[in-house]
């Protein structure tokens, strides 16, 4: 019996359903209301979404931008501009010329001389100083690291316990013609024996205007990710400075970036981060105030066997000749008596 027009109609409209059916399945957007936005996320869509970030090298405490937190993530640094008032920063340049006439005696204090002057006649002035170190015995210069602005950076770094490890006011003199003004690139790390580095900073101050005529800040970017490496004297035919170790392989092919700053700008940056900086070619000098931080929470590890025993050794050596301590004296030791609390708990450094 043949089928009739309505069994037809029937049929024909089942397929129709059916083949509907099947289209929106394989083409989401196909169909009544295509233009409409539809709940399975296109292609595009999915590339724009934001997945939550493992942070490593910062904490969370909502000082840094998300932006500021990735940048120093991937680059291992961060500069904040103006944090340090041109008060603050002409005290500190007053209190060091008062150290260099020696109208003040610090305990504990290095200073540390160019290699081009170290040896030839000089006056009690700070053009015969290229380096102040380990002020934290000088309540006025100590005051640096006490900054509540820097602390409240600091603090994204190594959490809330701080401890003031090591304190420097460069003087980077006008370079004699035999390029020691040079500082090698080298990662501070070299020179700490305590761990881990992730809860490691500095804070670095421009007491002026710093660019790449007086000797700047270079910085290789991202640097921080890698390992601490194989750190010895450069074989510079002018000289090098007491303890300017650099590193002696690094790949460089990374470009190096300048870090320009003006007056009371700050740079944040990791001690694993390669950096230097160039000759001072001005004839005025560059000076920069400076303290590495580390969390309280740290610990002290033995260098023997390590890349970093050069510089144990080093200092043993300098212990002997300057102050006469025959006894060997571990590279942590001498951390300990210059280390100071900031702001906590000193609990386990």
């Amino acid at each position: 019996m043949a089928e009739g027009p309505s069994h037809v109609d029937s049929a024909a409209s089942a397929a129709s359903l059916r083949l509907r059916a099947l289209l929106r399945h394989v083409l989401p957007g196909w169909g009544p209301g295509a233009g409409r936005p539809t709940q399975i996320p296109t292609s595009a869509q999915v590339t724009t979404v934001k997945y939550p970030i493992q942070y490593r090298y910062t904490l969370d405490n909502n000082v840094l931008s998300p932006e500021q937190r990735d940048f120093y993530e991937e680059n291992g640094y961060l500069v904040i501009k103006n944090l340090v008032s041109d008060e603050d920063v002409e005290h500190f340049r007053n209190e060091f010329v008062k150290i260099c006439r020696q109208e003040v005696i610090v305990p504990g204090l290095v200073i540390m001389r160019d290699v081009s002057i170290a040896k030839s006649e000089f006056i009690p002035d700070q053009k015969a100083v290229s380096k102040l170190q380990d002020f934290q015995r000088h309540e006025e210069l100590f005051r640096y690291c006490t900054l509540s602005q820097i602390l409240k950076y600091v603090e994204c770094f190594t959490g809330p316990n701080i401890m003031a490890m090591h304190t420097m006011l460069i003087n980077k003199p006008p370079d004699s013609g035999k390029k020691t003004s040079r500082h090698p690139m080298h990662q501070d790390l070299h020179y700490f024996p305590f761990r881990p580095a992730d809860r490691i900073v500095c804070a670095w101050t421009a007491m002026e205007k710093i660019d790449r005529r007086n000797g700047c800040l270079v910085v290789l970017p991202g640097s921080h990710k890698g390992s601490l490496k194989q750190h010895d004297y450069p074989e510079w035919e002018g000289g090098v400075n007491k303890m300017y170790h650099g590193v002696r392989d690094y790949d460089k092919t990374i470009p190096r970036v300048h870090l320009a700053m003006e007056k009371g700008d700050t740079v944040f940056f990791h001690p694993l981060l390669i950096h230097g900086s160039g000759m001072n070619r001005t004839e005025g000098f560059r000076k920069a105030i400076s303290c590495h931080y580390a969390s309280s929470d740290c610990h002290y590890i033995d260098v023997k066997g390590t890349t970093q025993e050069n510089i144990e050794k080093e200092v043993v050596e300098i212990a002997r000749t300057k102050y006469g301590i025959d006894s060997p004296i571990p590279l942590k030791d001498f951390w300990m008596v210059r280390s100071r609390l900031v702001k906590g708990e000193r609990r386990s450094l």
